[in-house]
């Protein structure tokens, strides 16, 4: 298994970790718009951190913290992107076991996350670490 560092990120740091949320969406979105999102992001409950191996940028994820009728005080991880070439090396469980040491410090009861239709690799991943779906999650454009 390989050790990794994680990092916290701040808005300034936009153009370090943009790419690799920007290769999660495929590109969908366009990078100034990316930019004001996160930017107005950072100025809510969300941190955004980097997964670090060797000194190499290998993953990102952020979190939001909420508190909500329905589960308490709860982290949602966001994001959540490894690079193909440190996939199946171990990174997922420990990222997902620091993120739920940090919610615990933060005095959170839950953790939540979406995940997109299409990856059925982190289904598998998530239901491994035991979430279990309670709903489906839907969007609407205006």
């Amino acid at each position: 298994m390989l050790k990794i560092k994680i990092s916290r990120f701040y808005k300034t740091d936009i153009n370090t970790f943009l790419p690799l949320v920007q290769e999660l969406m495929e590109h969908s979105v366009e990078e100034n718009l990316l930019k004001a999102r996160f930017g107005e992001m950072f100025e809510h409950r969300y941190e955004c951190y980097g997964v670090y191996v060797e000194g190499v940028l290998a993953g990102v994820f952020g979190l939001w913290f909420a508190t909500r009728h329905y589960c308490g005080k709860t982290c949602e991880a966001d994001h959540v992107f490894i690079k193909p070439e440190y996939r199946s090396k171990g990174l997922g469980k420990q990222v997902f076991q620091w993120i739920y040491d940090y919610a615990r410090e933060k005095g959170c009861e839950t953790s939540e996350l979406n995940a997109y239709v299409h990856n059925f690799a982190g289904h598998k991943f998530y239901l491994n670490e035991n979430y279990v779906i309670k709903g489906y999650h839907f969007l609407k454009k205006l």
